[in-house]
């Protein structure tokens, strides 16, 4: 991969200006208190790993979370990095940049080198009221497909 000279540049985002993040710190505390008598009956149960993926979101980017310095070791420029959540699914930049690892270790180490397909299923909304009451019920269509 070929490097232009300015990507070189290091543009610190401000996680903090998100809408998201500004919406979630605002009212998820809210949502919580009144998810099962506002929302359970229509979307299913609280799931437990919620917090934990919110709680990694808000954390994400945050210098007081914990950080890594970075050094040039030709001009001795410094800043501060912040880790990243590494999570998947929720918080889009860190969702994108494991999506490309993945898909690169896909190609080079799992994937041999033939045509693939990718078969999609869809599970019609008449009958999706069962799987959001019992998840396990999802591995079980799984396996007939």
């Amino acid at each position: 991969m070929e490097i232009s000279s300015q990507a070189k540049i290091y543009h610190p985002r401000n996680p903090q200006e998100s809408p998201l993040r500004q919406l979630l710190n605002a009212h998820f505390a809210e949502f919580e208190s009144c998810h099962d008598r506002r929302f359970a009956r229509d979307y299913g149960f609280y799931r437990l790993v919620v917090p934990h993926v919110i709680d990694n979101y808000l954390e994400c980017g945050d210098l007081h979370e914990g950080f890594a310095r970075i050094r040039c070791p030709d001009c001795h420029h410094e800043y501060l990095l912040a880790f990243s959540c590494r999570g998947r699914w929720f918080y889009p930049s860190c969702h994108s940049k494991k999506v490309i690892q993945f898909a690169h270790h896909l190609k080079e180490e799992v994937i041999f080198p033939v045509p693939h397909r990718q078969y999609v299923f869809s599970i019609p909304k008449i009958i999706r009221k069962f799987f959001l009451y019992d998840r396990k019920m999802l591995g079980k269509l799984c396996q007939c497909a």
